[in-house]
């Protein structure tokens, strides 16, 4: 902080105790001491409670972008940085039929009007139930493919 050299010291010293006198030396050292140390005390008191001050406002900052972060919907936010400009969104979207959009089409057939699960025939490897008949182009393939012989 100051530059003080081994020669300048040496004259204050030389100087103060010409003007201070023997006598009386050791207690204005002392006192200058006990001041030096006051100051360096709240020098460091300051630095302290600005640092704290540093630290707290750097915490609301966090607190700030904890608080974004958490009330910030997030299937927008990927959406905004996926596609910008909606051009997915819109290649996706249903396509208009014969001037009309999808929101107008007709709607869709009832679901009653669908086989259930359990009348759905699975397609089987082999021979056919004795219950349904087979098309005929397709017991000529079947037959053909077990004896060997292709047409």
């Amino acid at each position: 902080m100051f530059d003080f050299s081994w020669s300048e010291i040496l004259l204050i010293g030389v100087v103060a105790l010409v003007v201070i006198g023997p006598k009386d030396l050791p207690r204005v050292l002392r006192t200058a001491g006990q001041w030096a140390g006051r100051a360096r005390a709240v020098a460091r008191e300051f630095q302290f409670h600005l640092d704290q001050m540093i630290r707290d406002s750097e915490l609301d900052e966090v607190r700030k972008t904890m608080h974004a972060a958490v009330n910030t919907d997030l299937g927008t936010t990927v959406g905004n940085f996926i596609d910008p400009a909606g051009e997915i969104e819109k290649s996706l979207s249903a396509p208009e039929l014969h001037g009309e959009t999808a929101a107008s089409a007709p709607p869709a057939p009832a679901a009653a009007e669908e086989p259930e699960p359990a009348q759905l025939a699975l397609p089987t490897i082999g021979a056919p139930p004795a219950n349904r008949a087979m098309p005929e182009a397709a017991e000529t393939a079947l037959s053909e493919a077990k004896s060997g012989t292709h047409g």
